[in-house]
């Protein structure tokens, strides 16, 4: 048990943290899971679950639960899974009517000020 005041707030600090980075590890878990059982059952919902869990990957490796590069092969591992079995991420399923085009923005028109003259 710490006895120096500072070490009893860094206990009460790290408690708390553990129990953030526990709840982001569950989610975590859970939002894998989630996918890879969608992927085996229902097809249609897969491609939902696939973009929740690479979320849920990425916003651990956001709180610095998890390595980036864990991160990053985490998230191959679930695309890669995704496309052998032939579900595409959500994202790239919009018709061309749900894209939006962009609209072009007319330039600023600038005013040259003209110099103005002194009088004597």
């Amino acid at each position: 048990m710490p006895i120096i005041k500072s070490a009893k707030k860094r206990v009460r600090t790290a408690n708390k943290a553990t129990v953030r980075n526990a709840k982001t590890r569950r989610s975590l878990k859970t939002a894998v899971k989630t996918f890879y059982k969608h992927l085996e059952d229902n097809k249609k919902k897969a491609s939902s679950s696939l973009a929740a869990a690479q979320s849920e990957i990425a916003r651990a490796g956001k709180k610095n639960v998890i390595h980036k590069n864990k991160v990053a092969r985490k998230q191959k591992q679930l695309a890669k899974a995704a496309k052998a079995a032939n579900v595409k991420p959500e994202a790239l399923k919009k018709t061309p009517a749900e894209k939006t085009t962009a609209k072009k923005v007319p330039a600023k028109k600038t005013t040259v000020k003209k110099p103005v003259k002194k009088s004597k």
